[in-house]
């Protein structure tokens, strides 16, 4: 267990956002995954591969070449025929945080990237806990920057250092910038994206890129209460905070019903789609605590099975 006290490396963090507070928070939700987690083989985390390792997994014809120490003899007597057994061997797990880091995630205060900053921290604490592989990938249009994969506790000082250096990215291009984490980043395993996915292009094929080359997503849905709260009626002027573009509207109460209804419905769909992929899918108000949702992500069996 790291020791947090005055000889231990004082994070640097913007507005105190990892603060010896904030560092208790991430103990304590560790403590409470290895509870929830009590049980379980550790194995089960581990990414399978067929190799050299002592698990029995299958068997394959023979080849010129093969080892012939790991011919299965008894099936030759059975078969005549030459059969090369093969074994399972473990590979640590690969977690990936894609992290929405475009205009609007940075709008309002608290914002949402505040709330990103907090959930990847803790969730990438338990996974350095565990000896995961753990990186961190900005994106919005393309992938901004990277944290290499690390391991170990002591590593949590580095994405929080990672963290405060993110500079807000343009404008959120899912599949653009998915299909550049997938071309920089060979080994599959889990993917944490945080986001509010709004994308003018839409979300499936984004995330669809994952799916395709063997990540495992789970979906974090973020948005604002406020975004709910459209209070404002009359000849407004309406600024998008990613392009710059700029609509006069006349905002009626009727107006404000269809805004609410289509957003509702944009969750929805969302969800939806997540669902039938047999996604994890989590959305949260950034008004909610990061410990309620972290502890919602561990109870659903998402981070830690």
């Amino acid at each position: 267990m790291i020791s947090f006290g005055k000889a231990s490396r004082a994070p640097q963090a913007t507005g105190d956002a990892f603060d010896e507070e904030f560092l208790k928070k991430l103990e304590y939700l560790y403590i409470v995954s290895q509870k929830i987690a009590a049980g379980q083989r550790r194995a089960k985390r581990r990414t399978r591969l067929v190799g050299s390792g002592i698990d029995f997994a299958d068997h394959r014809h023979y080849t010129h070449g093969d080892d012939v120490r790991n011919l299965d003899w008894r099936v030759y007597s059975r078969t005549e025929k030459l059969f090369l057994k093969l074994y399972e061997e473990e590979e640590d797990l690969f977690i990936y945080f894609l992290l929405d880091n475009s205009r609007s995630m940075h709008l309002g205060t608290p914002n949402k990237w505040s709330m990103v900053r907090k959930v990847a921290a803790a969730l990438a604490y338990i996974g350095l806990s565990n000896m995961d592989r753990v990186s961190l990938v900005p994106f919005s249009s393309t992938v901004d920057n990277r944290l290499p994969p690390s391991r170990g506790k002591a590593q949590i000082f580095k994405i929080f250092d990672f963290l405060d250096r993110c500079e807000p990215g343009e404008q959120t291009t899912l599949q653009s910038a998915f299909k550049t984490f997938v071309g920089q980043n060979k080994r599959p395993g889990l993917v944490v994206v945080l986001s509010d996915f709004y994308d003018p292009s839409g979300f499936e094929e984004g995330i669809n890129v994952l799916r395709y080359h063997r990540f495992e997503p789970l979906i974090i849905h973020l948005f604002d209460e406020r975004e709910l709260d459209f209070s404002l009626q009359g000849e407004l002027e309406l600024v998008d905070c990613e392009t710059g573009e700029v609509r006069q509207l006349t905002v009626t109460p009727a107006m404000v019903r269809a805004y609410e209804k289509e957003f509702r419905a944009f969750c929805d769909e969302l969800e939806t789609f997540c669902t039938q992929r047999q996604l994890l899918y989590f959305r949260a108000a950034l008004q909610e605590s990061f410990e309620e949702l972290v502890l919602r992500i561990f109870r659903a069996g998402g981070f830690l099975s």
